[in-house]
């Protein structure tokens, strides 16, 4: 599995979208976040203009600490807070994340703030969006310096549907042995299913074959001849996912079990009322 810019490029042919958010919402939410600065600095001034006139010196150094505070301390903390949200990305949906899909700490939050002052609200935002626009991951100047980009968090890419287990392995499944599947050999397998459709017949049938054989050797004993990898594949994904649902059933009945033995006094014997 390797990354290819704004992609994550599995197999052959199969790419796990990383969700960038497009400039247009980056745009949108940040007229959303600059017309809330704007009703801030409206309302801190009416508040400071009778002021202006008895102690001009103090009032330029109010200003300048009020213009640092909404420009820089608060989108930072807010961001930090809120792992990456602002007013105007909860309005369209989009999150700033770090590169390697975690949340952003305060140094990334406190150096796209700081190089937003530049590129966002001194170029009037010329000069993020150009940037942005050719970047693969809609990323600002503050975005490639924090190592980090917006994801979409609503309206992204579909939900691969559920996988079914074929009937013709149903019973097979349910004797076999099945070790655990390494977490990429099952993601690799999930998005090939969900997405089998969309490749050329030859590279279909090979990646199939190649997922197929990995997981045989986490099976036993294998399926019936002349089984067809991708229906393999979806018996193995099928009774994988059930068997580890009813395990967390059990354990879950298990813990609740536990718990009401001790809540009891002692061993199981209902307290007596004095």
């Amino acid at each position: 599995m390797s990354s290819v810019e704004d992609e994550i490029l599995i197999g052959e042919g199969v790419r796990l979208e990383s969700g960038a958010a497009p400039v247009t919402l980056r745009i949108g939410s940040a007229l959303i976040d600059g017309l809330a600065i704007v009703v801030l600095i409206m309302i801190f001034t009416n508040v400071l203009e009778p002021f202006l006139y008895e102690n001009f010196a103090l009032f330029n150094a109010v200003i300048i600490l009020f213009y640092v505070t909404v420009f820089l301390i608060i989108p930072a903390t807010v961001e930090t807070l809120t792992r990456g949200q602002s007013l105007g990305r909860l309005a369209v949906g989009i999150r700033i994340i770090r590169d390697d899909g975690g949340p952003i700490s305060f140094r990334h939050a406190f150096i796209r703030a700081l190089l937003g002052m530049l590129e966002v609200y001194m170029t009037l935002g010329s000069l993020a969006i150009t940037v942005a626009v050719f970047s693969s991951k809609g990323k600002r100047i503050g975005d490639y310096l924090a190592g980090t980009y917006p994801l979409r968090t609503r309206g992204g890419a579909k939900v691969l549907p559920p996988v079914r287990m074929p009937p013709s392995l149903e019973d097979w499944a349910n004797k076999a042995d099945m070790r655990r599947l390494p977490d990429g050999l099952a993601l690799t397998a999930r998005l090939f299913l969900g997405r089998a459709h969309q490749l050329r017949p030859e590279a279909r049938a090979r990646l199939g074959n190649m997922i197929a054989d990995e997981m045989s050797s986490l099976v036993a004993p294998p399926p019936p001849a002349r089984t067809h990898p991708e229906t393999f594949i979806a018996a193995v994904l099928a009774s994988r996912r059930d068997r580890e649902y009813e395990y967390l059933i059990r354990q879950t009945q298990k813990s609740l079990a536990e718990s009401d033995l001790l809540r009891r006094l002692p061993y199981g014997v209902p307290d007596v009322d004095n």
